[in-house]
Order: structure tokens, then C-alpha cells, then sequence
């Protein structure tokens, strides 16, 4: 690609103020400028200096010169009112080199930039670590510094839009993918890990199959990226077992083949003290059935760390736990009662405790086991770089429950290991119903503290949702990278968004699939892009029909 840019398109207007931060540009007849093209002027301040100013096209408009009513433009058209067409854009500056922060002079010559000077405009030039998070319209590669993603200078990143539309887990997939599949990490690409919850369907089950669909155009951009075009390396899939199975089944419908079921023994579940995450009910903490929760962990901590650790079961006060409904039922008798005699709880809560137990129970009660089948159906993400969590098929209580626990001991494991490699990238969807701006969970704070001090553990947190107005403050606010596809027109309208423009916000409202716009810390303004074409396969359609595995009948009805 060559380095200079293109032929002056136009020139700086002397009709219009010009001001060190933003100019109009006049163009030329035959020549064209619109929206998010990335231009340069460069302007003589005397003693033979020059200031050369880089700034982002984000409003065009034309108009008849000399017409004065609205009835003009068809006198024009009849050929009976001579009138010029004005063809005219307006340029936010992006940079200034040297900082001298002067207007350029009307008369300047305008230019369109490509290649160097295309990073010169957006800073790329001055990040020492990148990677490509997406193309221009015009096919010029778009970096993030990567110092905002790893927990050198920030982390995390916030993406939004409408679901079904805003294809945003397809873009948080593409981020990991150039960060996984590039130079991008350096050194720290060979223990770097990637936990990604599937909350929508089966989409992210065939991470690790080429997609069928691929053409030699898409291949083409995956190349101008730099990177290849194929599916993810190292992939590992866990589904929640089947309820009712007596040896764990995956509860997968399209793909079976290359799926783990995932169930949690009675014995981690007393000894990791998980029970909070069965009672994700958006309550304040400092309710009286917290108490009551706390109280239950402590005793069911203890009799798993005394007990014998070779069986999946836990053994209290003489009763076998080796299930939810074991557990119910010393809950229901004179244990609990016992348990909570100094601690002055109603026994209205105690009740109101027994029936959310029952409750759990139905809903994600088949997640923890007791019987030997259980042991080692936990979920290991260290064995691969990217591990897929589906939990699109739990009830919202079950899902809760699975992304608590797993969040709860990555950051536990961060914690002991200290520092913050090995990094660790989180995908998770449909934030706002896990850290929602209104009412507090165990998840809500787990999340809230990823958000806060996950940059000096090495955790980044890909947080996808609807509306980011729904979710805590500060998890967005946390995030160094910050993304929209499309959006509702009421939502774009909400402060979350205010790193949009007036236009930007509108456009917002127009994005197709696969563009979104994209705002970084050390780039002024919001920058529209696209990604590729998913060179992974995210249904079973794309992928080829002898590697689906599927069972036939694992969605028959009965």
C-alpha cells in the first residue's frame, strides 16, 4: 500500500470559520468526500514553518449557492435560475503536528489519506503494541493499542446494540481471534486464556470449524489485516449436563461431538462456599437472608474440609448430601434452626430461605451432584486458549449460577497466583442482566470488581448488552474500549453514549450487521469500521457436513 495520500480533493473554505479544532472543506468538481474519510492539510505559519493538520470528514452537504427560497432548486432544475452546486464537508481535527494549535488558512490544499499518513491521523503510528480490530469503508486496517486491552494502561470494553442486529458477540469473537491469531500479544500469546460464555443459541460451538462460506473476497481482508483466515487453534466446549442423566450429558442439540458436560460435586460446592450464587436475586446485601446464607456457607465449608475428600459427596450433622434435595431437607428440619438460634433471624426468613432453596433446586439443582459421576466434570479452562461455556439453554437462575462460580475462581486463581500474567479475556452477553444498574447480587459485585481491578490481575472483561444504560456506571465507565453497532434512537441518546457525535449518534441508528463504531482512549473521535466475514463457522449450516456430530435426536420432542 503506498504511503502518500491521494490528489487534493479540495480546498479549505474562506466563507466559513476556521478554528484549530474543526474546518469546512470545499470540494472540488469531479472529485468526492463523504463521511469518515481521513484527511490532511497543510498550512505555512511563517518563518517557514508548517503545521499539518489531521481530521475526520463527519459532515457533508451540498446546496445550491445564490438560491434564497425553496422553490429555487426547480427554476434551477428548468434551466430559468442559474445557480452553482456547492459541495461542501466539514473536518473534526484528530491531530496536529507540531502542536501548534492555529487554523489552517483558507485556500489550504486538502488531500485524503491513505497508508502512513492514514496512522499518522489516528495515532497507530505512536502504539508500540496493536492489534487489528477491524477496515475502514475504503479497506484500511484499524488497531487499538493494545496497552488498553492487557492492563498496562487500562482494559476491558463495552460493546452495544440491538440484539439480533448489532452483531456484537461476533465482534468481541473477532477481537479475541486477531489477539489470539497475530503477533498482537507477544510473549504472552503462548499462556493467555479466553473465557467465553454462550448465552444465545449454539453460535460460539464451532469456534474451531472453518466456515464453508468463505470467499476469495473475505480471505482478502482477513490478509489486509494480517491475519489468516481460519477458525480458532485451540478451543475446548462445555455444556451443562442434561437434567436427569445419570452419567453427565452434554445438553447441546446441534453439535455433541467434541462437547463436555459440566456438573459441580456437592463437596465444591459446600467447600467453595457457592450457595450465594444460587440466590442471585437482586436483593441488598445487607438483607436479613444474606445472614442466612452466610451463616449456611460457613457450616457446609467446614463439613466439606473435614470430611473425607475422595468422594463427591458431603456428609451434615449425619445427613448425606448428594443432592439439592438432600440439602433441602436438612434445611427444612431442626438443623438450620440450630445453626441460626444466636443470630436473632425471623423465621419468616428462614422460610422465605427454604422456599428460594426449593426454588434454586428446580432450576439449577441438576448443575450439583453428590455421586462419583460427578468428580472432574468441572470446567477446565488451562488445557486451551479459548474455552466456550454454553449456557444459552439454562434457565436465568442456572446461568447466573454457572458464570458466579466460574468468575468467582478465575479471580480466586488470579488472586494466588499474584500479578497480572497470565492474561485472561471474558466474553460475556447480555451484561445488563448480570450487573444491572438497579438492585445488588453476588454476580453484580464479582463483576463490579473484575470492572475495577481487573487491570492489575490481567483479567479484561468483553462486556456485550442491549443498553448500556442498564448496566452498573462503573463497569462501563471501566471500559478503555468502547463500541456501538446499531442502537435504538432512544437509547443512543442516553450519556453512556457521549463519546458519540451528534451524527455519529444518528448513524448509530442506520449500522448494518458487521460495522460498528469503535471509540479508544488515545483517538479523539469515534471511528466507524467493519470486521470480516466470521472465518469460523457460527452455525451448523457453515460448517462441512461430516464434521457436524450432531445427534439427530437430542431435540426430538416426546
Amino acid at each position: 500500500m503506498s504511503d502518500s495520500t491521494t490528489s487534493v480533493v479540495g480546498l479549505v473554505l474562506g466563507s466559513q470559520d476556521s478554528t484549530p479544532l474543526d474546518f469546512w472543506v470545499g470540494v472540488r468538481d469531479g472529485e468526492r468526500l463523504q463521511l469518515d474519510d481521513l484527511v490532511v492539510v497543510h498550512t505555512a505559519i511563517g518563518n517557514g514553518e508548517h503545521v499539518t493538520f489531521y481530521g475526520l470528514v463527519d459532515i457533508v452537504r451540498k446546496r445550491f449557492e445564490g438560491s434564497q427560497f425553496d422553490t429555487d432548486a426547480f427554476r434551477v432544475a428548468d434551466g430559468t435560475l442559474p445557480a452553482d452546486i456547492s459541495y461542501a464537508a466539514h473536518v473534526q481535527v484528530t491531530r496536529v503536528e507540531p502542536e501548534y494549535f492555529v487554523p489552517p488558512t483558507p485556500g489550504d490544499a486538502v488531500s485524503v489519506v491513505h497508508g502512513e499518513e492514514f496512522r499518522k491521523a489516528l495515532y497507530f503510528d505512536r502504539m508500540e503494541r496493536s492489534v487489528a480490530i477491524g477496515l475502514t469503508r475504503t479497506g484500511e486496517p484499524v488497531h487499538a493499542n493494545l496497552e488498553f486491552l492487557d492492563g498496562t494502561r487500562g482494559a476491558h470494553a463495552s460493546i452495544s446494540g440491538v440484539s439480533g442486529v448489532a452483531t456484537k458477540t461476533s465482534y468481541a469473537s473477532f477481537i479475541l481471534y486477531s489477539l489470539f491469531h497475530s503477533n498482537a500479544l507477544g510473549l504472552d500469546a503462548a499462556n493467555a486464556k479466553a473465557l467465553i460464555f454462550n448465552v444465545k443459541g449454539e453460535d460460539l460451538l464451532w469456534l474451531d470449524k472453518p466456515n464453508v462460506k468463505l470467499t476469495p473476497e473475505i480471505r482478502a481482508e482477513y490478509e489486509k489485516l494480517g491475519l489468516p483466515a481460519g477458525p480458532f487453534q485451540s478451543v475446548a466446549f462445555f455444556a451443562p449436563t442434561r437434567k436427569g442423566s445419570v452419567t453427565p450429558m452434554p445438553d447441546t442439540g446441534s453439535r455433541q461431538r467434541g462437547v463436555s458436560p459440566y456438573v459441580w460435586t456437592m463437596r465444591e460446592f459446600c467447600r467453595e462456599r457457592l450457595l450465594r450464587f444460587a440466590f442471585v436475586d437482586g436483593e441488598d446485601a445487607r438483607a436479613q437472608i444474606h445472614l442466612v446464607i452466610t451463616r449456611v456457607e460457613q457450616a457446609l465449608e467446614k463439613a466439606a474440609r473435614e470430611g473425607d475428600q475422595g468422594t463427591a459427596n458431603v456428609v451434615v450433622d449425619g445427613t448425606v448430601l448428594n443432592s439439592f434435595s438432600d440439602l433441602i431437607e436438612l434445611a427444612s428440619g431442626p438443623w438450620l434452626e440450630g445453626l441460626l438460634m444466636t443470630s436473632r433471624v425471623a423465621g419468616g426468613t428462614q422460610d422465605a430461605f427454604v422456599r428460594r432453596l426449593h426454588s434454586a433446586a428446580e432450576r439449577m439443582g441438576h448443575l450439583v451432584s453428590g455421586h462419583s459421576e460427578a468428580r472432574g466434570r468441572t470446567i477446565d479452562w488451562s488445557a486451551q486458549q479459548v474455552t466456550v461455556v454454553d449456557i444459552h439453554s439454562l434457565h436465568a437462575t442456572a446461568q447466573l449460577f454457572v458464570v458466579g462460580v466460574l468468575l468467582k475462581r478465575m479471580m480466586d486463581l488470579k488472586e494466588q497466583q499474584g500479578g497480572s500474567r497470565p492474561l485472561v479475556f471474558v466474553v460475556l452477553d447480555e451484561l445488563n442482566k448480570y450487573a444491572p444498574r438497579e438492585g445488588w447480587s453476588p454476580l453484580h459485585g464479582l463483576l463490579l470488581d473484575i470492572a475495577e481491578r481487573g487491570r492489575s490481575l490481567g483479567v479484561s472483561l468483553f462486556g456485550a448488552q442491549q443498553t448500556a444504560s442498564e448496566v452498573e456506571r462503573r463497569i462501563v465507565g471501566n471500559a478503555a474500549l468502547k463500541v456501538v453497532g446499531r442502537l435504538d434512537a432512544a437509547e443512543s441518546e442516553r450519556s453512556e453514549y457521549g463519546f458519540l457525535s451528534r451524527v455519529g449518534r444518528v448513524r448509530a441508528t442506520l449500522l448494518r450487521p458487521g460495522s460498528m463504531i469503535v471509540a479508544q482512549p488515545e483517538i479523539p473521535m469515534a471511528i466507524l469500521l467493519r470486521f470480516p466475514f466470521p472465518a469460523w463457522a457460527t452455525r451448523a449450516s457453515e460448517v462441512a457436513s461430516d464434521e457436524t456430530g450432531a445427534d439427530p435426536f437430542a431435540r426430538m420432542s416426546l
